[in-house]
């Protein structure tokens, strides 16, 4: 990096630092419960090692979100997992393997099923018979009871039940809550739903769990390049919303998922892969820092995952990499200033 653009990121990173230091007085911790200062990690069809894990440590996280992938096929309602064709790291096996290791690093874990189709979003599952519904529902039990069972076999921290299964959890709301007890029958630690930034407040079954899950990909900046005060003031209807929302369940919040890509825009549609745009670290930077000011000073709190983080991290992100990850960015030395800010206990 040529040096006047080093300096111009140091201050940009140091300026939004120093508010947000000022509002962090105990609050490491909450309730007992430290801050989630947290990656999702990939999976990967090799072998990890512990050493795959260092790179997350540097940045001072203290949480991974693991990630196994069930899928359903065309035309069908079955969910799909554990299969020989998809990469070793999303399998039971593969799982356990990155729990294990992430443990011996001293990382909490997150394990959080995810499920994915071929071109359609899987906030848009719907069916149009019982009897779809019903094979839906009873293949993904099996899929989620299986991880449960690792997750407390493992001494997994949370367990995620869903992922943006936007019109199920609206549609079939006695299937999510059934669902809970059963995850409780079989995994004793906390339970929570990662909820789309766009429904949050239209699941009703928080009451069956133990935190609200949001994957925050909220529209907040339609500039080319905002400012850190302008991304922290596109957050104000939103966070006003989710702070209100927290105290009317009696749930504390934790962002599931939360992430911006390295492009012009970034925070007009976070959650659109698809867009095409000039590489811009300086919003990437701004978004990143203006979500930090805004949330994990917070009481009612807990923290979150960043989207995403790939174990090859030599190899991952880089400043000519406009994906979501922030690997070898200007931002991942903004987020591991951040989260040097609320160090594990």
């Amino acid at each position: 990096m040529r040096p006047f653009i080093s300096i111009i990121f140091s201050v940009f990173l140091f300026t939004p630092l120093l508010s947000w230091a000022q509002n962090l007085n105990g609050v490491e911790k909450v309730n007992g419960v430290e801050k989630i200062n947290g990656v999702s990690f990939v999976a990967t069809n090799q072998t990890l090692n512990s050493s795959d894990l260092n790179p997350v440590k540097d940045i001072n996280a203290n949480w991974i979100t693991v990630m196994p992938f069930g899928f359903i096929r065309p035309n069908s309602a079955e969910v799909l997992y554990n299969s020989n064709y998809q990469w070793k790291g999303e399998t039971v096996a593969g799982i356990k393997q990155t729990i294990r290791l992430a443990h011996q690093q001293q990382l909490k874990v997150m394990l959080k099923p995810h499920v994915w189709m071929r071109n359609q979003w899987i906030g848009d599952l719907s069916f149009s018979t019982e009897e779809q519904w019903l094979i839906f529902e009873n293949s993904y039990t099996n899929y989620i009871l299986e991880f449960a069972k690792v997750a407390e076999e493992l001494n997994v921290g949370i367990f995620a039940i869903g992922v943006e299964l936007k019109k199920s959890a609206i549609l079939r709301p006695d299937f999510w809550r059934e669902l809970s007890d059963k995850v409780r029958t079989v995994y004793s630690g906390k339970i929570t739903y990662a909820a789309n930034w766009d429904n949050y407040n239209n699941v009703s079954f928080w009451d069956k769990l133990d935190y609200i899950g949001i994957d925050a990909y909220f529209p907040v900046a339609t500039a080319k390049t905002p400012s850190h005060d302008a991304f922290y003031a596109g957050w104000f209807s939103h966070y006003n919303a989710i702070k209100k929302f927290s105290y009317s369940q009696q749930k504390k919040v934790i962002f599931t998922e939360f992430g911006y890509r390295n492009i012009d825009y970034t925070g007009k549609e976070p959650w659109n892969q698809a867009i095409n745009s000039t590489f811009n670290s300086i919003a990437q930077v701004n978004a990143y820092s203006a979500i930090f000011s805004r949330f994990w000073g917070e009481s009612w709190f807990l923290g979150g995952f960043l989207w995403k983080w790939f174990p090859q991290h030599a190899k991952s992100g880089g400043i000519n990499n406009n994906r979501f990850t922030p690997q070898n960015k200007p931002v991942e030395k903004a987020i591991k200033a951040f989260y040097t800010l609320t160090p594990p206990k």
